[in-house]
């Protein structure tokens, strides 16, 4: 399934920044706001960016949004690393 966002034309023309980088920068705005709010995942949020783990990791640092890992992810991830 794909979903297709309208921004409707004068909304669009008045978006300060070039035409080439609106699409990626409201792609990244958009999964910012919805990893803020727990509607999305870290890794489904971050696939709607351009960024990579790390690089998604500091733009949610920089913006003040404090990633959701819980203590039963950090046991998760303890025994995944103990194999």
């Amino acid at each position: 399934m794909s979903l297709l966002l309208e921004i409707p034309d004068h909304v669009a023309h008045a978006i300060r920044l070039p035409a080439t980088e609106q699409r990626q920068q409201i792609m990244t705005e958009l999964a910012v706001a919805l990893y803020g709010r727990g509607i999305l995942s870290f890794g489904k949020a971050r696939e709607l960016t351009s960024l990579n783990r790390v690089e998604f990791g500091l733009l949610l640092g920089h913006r003040g949004i404090p990633r959701h890992y819980t203590e039963q992810d950090l046991e998760d991830d303890i025994a995944y690393a103990r194999g």
